[in-house]
């Protein structure tokens, strides 16, 4: 990694959170009342940069929204955390939206995801903004948009030395050749399983997940194990480093972006592995206190108070 280079690169989408409480899901055809309703900015790529901006590094957030009503929260979200945008703005395609579901009494969560404009990120788009990749130290993507897309700006990085971050969600199918192009995939258990057709159940079931990825040509694996805390897996070591109790469990959508996020951030700081994957999981503990997905990201100040008491 240069010198020269900074920061945090983010290949990704951004959404419109509608996010609805209540007890239960309903059945089709079914309609019941909720106990609660938010609006707010969401998307697994904008959400990470938020939370990589807000640990204290400069974020390049590469995406595209619609000319719409939820495109200016989009800009005013970015604008706000002082997050370098690299984001086109189509005419015909919307801005993306999610569907939250939230168990209002264990904050577990079900999602659909519709990426509008983001969906439509090119080769071509990617390439135009290959500038941004290459000037920073750490580069980030996932699969709400399309996979060739993540796929050339995974290769940007790595013709330029930049450190990959390969966030597989949601688990679809994608190019093998994106594992020899990624320095950590950061699969939670059920994207882990999906993708290596093995059961994610346990710390031993995710080392050998762990492995397959190994095989496949990842530098390391790095998988989320929920209240656990992440596995730290490369062909030298295997650490479980645990998950950070920050709070009453009120959310936990969000919780995944905010270690990647973190972790992206503190590798770019320049913290070994080790520590940034500890760094990721504060992060990420002190996220599912607090409603929302990017205005649960806490800052760097909150992270690093959680990790010196514990």
């Amino acid at each position: 990694m240069s010198l020269s280079k900074s920061g945090v690169a983010i290949l990704g989408i951004f959404v419109a959170d509608l996010a609805f409480r209540s007890g239960r899901m309903p059945a089709v055809g079914e309609t019941i009342i909720g106990s609660g309703f938010a609006m707010g900015p969401g998307g697994k790529g904008s959400n990470q940069a938020v939370a990589a901006a807000r640990a204290g590094v400069h974020v390049r957030f590469i995406s595209k929204i619609g000319s719409d009503s939820f495109g200016d929260i989009a800009m005013a979200t970015w604008t706000h955390e002082g997050i370098e945008t690299h984001v086109g703005r189509s005419k015909d395609q919307p801005t993306g939206a999610a569907f939250i579901y939230v168990n209002d009494k264990n904050g577990e969560n079900a999602i659909i995801v519709v990426p509008g404009a983001a969906g439509t990120i090119s080769i071509a788009d990617v390439e135009a903004v290959g500038d941004a990749i290459r000037g920073s130290a750490v580069f980030v993507t996932q699969l709400e948009q399309p996979t060739a897309a993540a796929q050339r700006g995974l290769e940007i990085a790595r013709q330029a030395n930049v450190i990959t971050i390969f966030n597989p969600a949601p688990a679809e199918p994608f190019a093998d050749a994106i594992y020899s192009l990624t320095d950590f995939i950061t699969p939670n258990e059920s994207e882990a399983a999906a993708l290596t057709g093995l059961p994610v159940e346990s710390v031993d079931d995710a080392k050998r997940a762990g492995d397959a990825f190994l095989k496949k040509g990842v530098g390391t694996a790095l998988i989320t194990l929920g209240e656990k805390g992440a596995l730290l897996h490369t062909r030298e070591q295997s650490v479980l480093v645990p998950a950070f109790n920050a709070g009453n469990v009120v959310e936990t959508a969000g919780a995944g972006d905010a270690f990647n996020g973190g972790f992206a951030a503190a590798l770019a700081r320049g913290m070994d592995p080790l520590s940034a994957t500890r760094f990721g999981c504060a992060a990420a503990g002190i996220s599912v206190t607090r409603h929302g997905t990017a205005p649960a990201m806490p800052t760097l100040a909150e992270i690093d108070s959680l990790l010196a008491g514990s």
